[in-house]
């Protein structure tokens, strides 16, 4: 007995610790708001988010003209170097020694339909020479217009005009897919702490109880109602009483340890898990909920990324395998002259205009083999993607079936825990004044925690693979509407 009330004021005294604490009672919905918000996964999601919206940005702004400006204040050169002497018809040694500067403005339009780049540039350079011949000299270039593309090679601004917007769908899709895992993750928190303060519960009453039966059975044992080995069981369902209430006490200091670093709590805060309510029976159609699915879930534009940049491989390798051809043209005007106006006096037009030609004639097969490998690629990403998105729909009906199953059990489990109380509290009493055996309350006892257990799990379940199926679909089928909503408030809030 010394053991057992040693235990009781263990147990007091950590419900008086608790007591000291600052006591926060959290709702399911209000500890996935927090995870969502204030956790370090949450952070990472809104900082990868915010990377990849850059990124996005960053595509949009090369489709925009770029300006750029080339300056070269002043270049002082002094050397020796050899020269030919047109009258005595030698090459002597002279020192030249000369001072020029540079500048030049261009503007550069990338144009996505052929994949040329166009420019609009303007020069203008000055030269002035020192020594034997003393000479200056202005060049402008006031105005040019160029253009240059590969004619029959491959256009990468198509290609990215095709996948950027997809990647960046996908980015906004993966934020929303990574609250939903965040919401996972605090569900089964929330649900692990929850269960480990109904077994604290438990094991309360179940030690209360044990105690109390134990004295009744001593005096049941000294008027001789009961037999020895029934006070024994007595006493050794006590002791395994105090064990286990030792063992739940540190299970649930350790649950609540990790519930408060996951949320990024005070230490000295106790939590109070407050278990949602039972929700009305809904009927999600798998039908819905692939269509969901297909329409939200990242990994769907992730696949379809994959197979657009095999294409874009894949039309790469063929082009820069065959005969290509690239034009670089230009028309302006330029002009020079000894004063700064001379070199923009009498403009004389300036054109340039070219063609390079690629012809590949012996590569031993080499082209052939880039070819074939590019096309098996792609072959294999096509496969991949499709059977990846019917694993997710797999995924999707194994998930919604676990969903209605566990919709079942809840009434089902609810039911028998009132049955279960009701039959243990008649059993207690019975035994009490003597009128019903140990093995009919201990079997009653063992009934009405199995049956607690029960109705925790099936509650638990019931919302993990509701969460489960939403992080999936990225969808709310309680609210019928999409999560997209969320992203809609995030990017508010962020402006």
């Amino acid at each position: 007995m010394n053991k057992l009330i040693c235990l009781i004021l263990s147990v007091s005294v950590v419900s008086f610790s608790f007591g000291q604490k600052k006591v926060i009672t959290l709702t399911l919905e209000e500890c996935i708001g927090l995870a969502t918000d204030s956790s370090l996964q949450a952070f990472r999601a809104k900082n990868q988010y915010i990377s990849d919206y850059w990124a996005y940005r960053t595509y949009k702004a090369s489709r925009l003209p770029s300006v750029s400006m080339q300056l070269t204040p002043v270049q002082y050169n002094s050397n020796i170097t050899k020269r030919y002497d047109y009258q005595e018809n030698i090459d002597r040694y002279r020192l030249l020694q000369s001072v020029s500067s540079s500048a030049g403005i261009s503007v550069f339009q990338n144009f996505e339909l052929t994949g040329g780049t166009f420019t609009l540039s303007s020069d203008l350079d000055y030269m002035q020479n020192f020594g034997e011949n003393i000479y200056k000299q202005f060049s402008s270039i006031p105005v040019r217009l160029g253009y240059s593309q590969s004619m029959f090679g491959f256009n990468r601004f198509k290609w990215e005009k095709r996948i950027e917007p997809l990647k960046y769908e996908k980015a906004k899709q993966q934020y929303l897919y990574s609250r939903e895992t965040i919401s996972e993750t605090a569900v089964n928190y929330f649900f692990s702490l929850a269960m480990a303060q109904a077994e604290y519960a438990m094991a309360v009453e179940n030690l209360s109880s044990a105690d109390s039966l134990y004295i009744a059975g001593k005096e049941r044992y000294r008027i001789s109602s009961i037999s020895q080995a029934d006070l024994l069981t007595l006493q050794l369902d006590l002791v395994n009483a105090e064990n286990a209430m030792e063992n739940v006490i540190t299970h649930l200091q350790q649950s609540a340890y990790v519930f408060s670093s996951f949320f990024n709590l005070e230490k000295d805060c106790e939590i109070r898990p407050l278990l949602p309510e039972i929700p009305e029976n809904i009927q999600i159609f798998a039908e819905e909920a692939i269509a969901r699915m297909k329409a939200n879930n990242p990994n769907i534009l992730s696949y379809r990324q994959q197979v657009l940049e095999s294409e874009q491989e894949m039309d790469r390798t063929r082009k820069e395998s065959g005969f290509n051809a690239s034009l670089s043209t230009s028309i302006g005007f330029n002009q020079t002259g000894e004063h700064l106006s001379d070199a923009y006096t009498g403009l004389l037009r300036q054109s340039i205009a070219g063609i390079t030609l690629s012809i590949p004639l012996i590569d031993w097969g080499i082209r052939k083999g880039r070819l074939n490998m590019a096309k098996n690629n792609l072959d294999i990403t096509r496969l991949t993607a499709k059977q990846s998105e019917q694993d997710l729909e797999q995924e999707v009906i194994a998930t919604l079936s676990e969903f209605h199953k566990q919709q079942r059990l809840i009434d089902k489990t609810k039911e028998a825990l009132k049955m279960a109380i009701a039959s243990y509290t008649i059993n207690k009493q019975r035994f009490v004044v003597g009128k019903s055996d140990l093995t009919s309350l201990t079997l009653s006892l063992n009934r009405k925690m199995e049956a607690q257990r029960n109705y925790l799990a099936a509650l638990s379940n019931y919302w993990k693979s509701y969460y489960a199926i939403r992080k999936l679909t990225l969808h709310d089928f309680f609210r019928q509407r999409s999560l997209t909503f969320l992203f809609d408030v995030f990017e508010n809030g962020n402006n």
